[in-house]
């Protein structure tokens, strides 16, 4: 319609045109002519606007279209057809292990040596809350051959827990006891006669009491944090207190955490005796560490990265010497993946005020004197470099390279020989240590390999190398230059298990000496000492009677090597002892 439409008014507008031409020549005959049709006109009828089945309403007001709610009315139908039930395969679960709330175990074996262990835990209120009790027990009664005082030995803990759980919030309440038994046996060979030897008195005694909370709390800016109060004591009337209070807070930043973790750190404590470097013993020593410390963190993660963005701020004072001093540390680590797991690089700088204790000396060293100068060990710096990953799903590896920086760090060095001491116990004979602090700077390496060929069967190996620059010039004393290990651990079966363990250190020097009055420590006369490097094989195997009772064997230092791990102080050599294990609910 619309094309016909258009051709009509070109017909109209052209014919108009013609007489306005006709009109405007002169009066001429033009003849006729004959017009011979050829095909009839079909007009055509093109596709024209459509209106939308659905307009849009512009109106106010719209109608909304009701809800139709419906239901089934369902008649059952009685039918007396029943169709064969298929049934589908069932997979056989493996039984699951029982878990027994309580665990003992008791060995013995040669040099009159005894092992026990025992723990128990108890659920409350559906396990929300929970109370444990520990206890273990290391003992040798024996003595080793050709060493003229007493060796045996003696260490217990005990120690008692309680847990709650509650909506916004985890708590938990520890206190644990602890006594040790050692003797300052490592007398220098060929230097005291019998009648000197049978007047010292060995013995050493050590024990410790100690109580503490965590607490851990959900969405909250205080996260948590711990409490501990520690008292340390020994048998000639040293004493050391040490009270550690840590709240950690939370701040949300952007889509980020910052963690800010505050510390107020004392020890304190006292030694009735001097320093076996005086040839007196009039005035014993008191000394007392505190430190205030702030350290803000801030972690930031990506797909194949993550940053540690970190500072430690601490004032540390000598209560004792009215001496402090503020340090800042760098707290600053990352990582990231280069090849997914099979190759994560990493690295960073790290820092420090760490706080040295009795106890910790103790813990590390039992044949110390009870004469020892307690200092902080200021980590200036620890910067270290290295790869990890997962080459297979059975094989992971790592390896770092180490600079380190610290302060005052304590060594352990042999006290001097003494002839003018006559204290109560006898360590001052060349036979106990002394805490020796050096400025040492450190450079190391450190290489581990994981395989796991199986999940019974783990094999694991490490190596460390290290290099010693002191500021004194003398050697780092009794560190090693290289330390490896070798563990192994394989479950046979349902029933037999067995494992063993390898270790090797390096190795290191010491001083023998001997004191002089009117001279300074640093003048005595005395003589460099080279320790033996040393390997130390040990190994066990097992038997499960049924998951509640076993027996097992474990053997020590398998090589008899009789070395020496401290100056002058002889191991014991092959140990073997044989125990049976058992769990239970009490």
């Amino acid at each position: 319609k619309h094309n016909m439409q258009k051709e009509l008014k070109i017909t109209l507008i052209a014919l108009i045109g013609l007489v306005h031409l006709l009109s405007a020549q002169d009066d001429k005959d033009i003849g006729t002519e004959t017009v011979n049709v050829v095909r009839p006109y079909s007009p055509t009828i093109s596709d024209a606007f459509k209106v939308k089945s659905i307009p849009n309403l512009n109106d106010s007001m719209v109608l909304q279209k009701k809800k139709i709610e419906y239901s089934i009315f369902s008649i059952p139908v009685a039918s007396t057809f029943t169709p064969t039930k298929g049934k589908a395969s069932v997979v056989q679960k493996a039984i699951p292990e029982k878990l027994y709330n309580s665990y003992a175990a008791v060995s013995l074996g040669n040099f009159s040596s005894a092992l026990a262990d025992f723990y128990t835990s108890r659920d409350i209120d559906r396990g929300n809350k929970r109370v444990d009790f520990g206890l273990n027990h290391h003992s040798s009664r024996g003595d080793l051959e050709d060493v003229l005082l007493d060796t045996d030995f003696y260490n217990t803990k005990l120690n008692a827990s309680y847990n709650q759980k509650e909506r916004d919030l985890n708590w938990r309440a520890d206190i644990g006891f602890q006594h040790q038994k050692y003797n300052w046996y490592g007398l220098p060979e060929g230097i005291f006669d019998e009648a000197t030897i049978s007047t010292i008195n060995e013995g050493q005694n050590y024990f410790g009491l100690e109580a503490g909370a965590q607490l851990q709390m959900e969405e909250s800016v205080f996260a948590g944090g711990e409490v501990l109060y520690r008292r340390f004591w020994d048998a000639v009337d040293s004493g050391e207190n040490r009270f550690l209070l840590k709240p950690e807070f939370q701040f949300p930043v952007s889509s980020e955490l910052l963690t800010l973790k505050v510390v107020f750190d004392y020890v304190g404590g006292s030694f009735k005796n001097a320093s076996i470097n005086s040839s007196t013993n009039t005035t014993g020593i008191d000394y007392g560490q505190m430190q205030i410390g702030a350290n803000p963190n801030l972690v930031l993660s990506g797909d194949k990265y993550t940053l540690n963005l970190g500072a430690s701020l601490v004032y540390g004072t000598d209560t004792e010497q009215s001496g402090s001093n503020f340090y800042i540390y760098p707290e600053i680590s990352a990582s990231y993946r280069l090849l997914d797991d099979t190759l994560i690089a990493y690295g960073g700088v790290e820092g420090g005020l760490d706080q040295n204790s009795y106890y910790g000396f103790v813990g590390e060293n039992p044949f110390v004197s009870p004469t020892l100068t307690i200092l902080p060990t200021d980590r200036q710096y620890d910067g270290f470099l290295g790869i990890k990953g997962q080459l297979i799903s059975s094989l992971s590896y790592n390896v770092k390279a180490f600079y380190r920086a610290e302060n005052r760090k304590p060594l352990y060095k042999l006290n001097p020989q003494n002839d003018f001491r006559d204290d109560e116990k006898g360590y001052y004979y060349g036979n106990s240590f002394e805490v020796f602090y050096d400025d040492i700077k450190t450079l190391g390496l450190f290489a581990e390999l994981n395989v796991d060929i199986s999940r019974d069967f783990t094999l694991g190996a490490n190596v460390e190398l290290f290099d010693y620059n002191t500021e004194t010039d003398n050697p780092a004393w009794n560190l090693p230059d290289v330390k490896g290990s070798l563990l192994m651990d394989y479950q046979i079966g349902e029933k037999w298990f067995l494992g063993a363990n390898l270790f090797y250190v390096g190795e290191r020097q010491d001083l023998s000496a001997q004191v002089v009055e009117n001279l300074q420590p640093a003048d005595f006369p005395s003589t460099v000492i080279t320790l033996d490097s040393f390997f130390d094989v040990n190994a066990h195997v097992g038997y499960h009677f049924n998951e509640q009772l076993s027996i097992f064997a474990k053997a020590n230092n398998i090589a008899n090597n009789a070395y020496q791990r401290w100056a002058n102080f002889r191991v014991q050599s092959l140990q073997v002892l044989a125990g049976v294990s058992y769990k239970f609910d009490f």
